[in-house]
């Protein structure tokens, strides 16, 4: 977390948390999404598509993406933000909290990374129901970015890596991460913190 967010927090201890209002989809990118846009509807996820235009607008200056990844982080719950100075903005999940990135060469090891740019460990490989490869690892649970799905594949082959079948549906709960804060937020039996 960066110094001049740490010290925020310390000055400003009591704003209000932000939900809704950014997203992450499949490919790693950040979204921004404004009353107009939450009004369509919900945040697209693979088993919730959403309407066109529910999505927000692609962010795409990057020291502000920089910024944001900077001070992502979960909570206890399992629902992941934006520490944005002294304010928490929850993060909208199309599929799970982190998206790795692969770099494979024949006869090496596959290197991993996170769409915030952090090296990860890899702990499993799972293959869901769809045929999407996620990742479980030392910085937490993932899927791989499509366009490394071949990557993906050459580490299998190579014996780098064994995939376990597991069905989408279930990933939430078995790794922890909840894809919809703010869904959460406004549903008591969804979130244990309120109330």
């Amino acid at each position: 977390m960066d110094d001049i967010v740490r010290q925020a927090l310390a000055k400003w201890p009591n704003v209000p948390d932000c939900y809704g209002w950014l997203g992450l989809d499949a490919r790693g990118n950040w979204y921004m999404r404004d009353d107009r846009t939450q009004a369509l509807g919900p945040f697209p996820s693979f088993d919730r598509p959403g309407p066109p235009g529910a999505r927000g607008s692609l962010l795409k200056h990057e020291k502000l993406i920089e910024f944001i990844q900077r001070n992502y982080e979960a909570d206890p719950a399992g629902q992941w933000f934006f520490q944005n100075g002294p304010q928490r903005v929850y993060v909208e999940l199309e599929a799970t909290p982190w998206i790795w990135r692969l770099q494979h060469r024949p006869g090496e090891v596959c290197v991993v990374a996170s769409h915030t740019g952090r090296a990860a460990r890899v702990r499993s490989c799972l293959l869901d129901e769809m045929g999407r490869v996620y990742l479980d690892t030392d910085l937490g649970f993932g899927l791989v970015h499509t366009q490394d799905v071949a990557q993906a594949a050459e580490a299998v082959e190579g014996e780098q890596w064994s995939p376990q079948d597991v069905l989408a549906s279930e990933l939430p709960e078995r790794f922890g991460f909840v894809p919809s804060p703010q869904a959460a937020h406004r549903s008591p039996a969804l979130n244990p913190h309120m109330g």
